[in-house]
């Protein structure tokens, strides 16, 4: 389990908790979206300009992952596996931050589950 706080993009909002079942969203060597700003969206939703994408890849599989605003970051979790991204190699449990840049791509080094989190860089 990981228990990961976003602060809200507006005052006095209403704390919420929403739970999915991630089975119904997964998409073997593909980003799948778990979160977003938008309750019409797949996933559950926040209020943050933030979107979670889950990424389940075999062994030596490239994907490109494209920013949905130029001006936020992204971290890179690694869950289970290895990848490569950016030149850096990154084991179960290793992150990265992702900046300036509209996308990235990462390679799995082995069969891998990844959580990609894009958020605001400024509050």
């Amino acid at each position: 389990m990981l228990q990961i706080w976003i602060i809200p993009n507006k005052k006095n909002v209403t704390p919420r908790y929403d739970q999915i079942a991630i089975a119904q969203l997964e998409k073997q060597n593909s980003f799948f979206q778990i979160l977003s700003p938008s309750p019409d969206d797949q996933g559950v939703w926040i209020h943050q300009n933030a979107w979670f994408y889950l990424a389940y890849f075999d062994e030596n599989i490239s994907k490109t992952y494209n920013l949905k605003n130029a001006e936020n970051g992204v971290y890179v979790f690694v869950i289970e596996g290895q990848i490569e991204l950016a030149g850096h190699n990154l084991d179960k449990r290793d992150a990265i931050g992702v900046w300036d840049t509209e996308s990235f791509t990462l390679k799995s080094n082995t069969k891998t589950k990844v959580l990609v989190m894009e958020i605001p860089m400024a509050l």
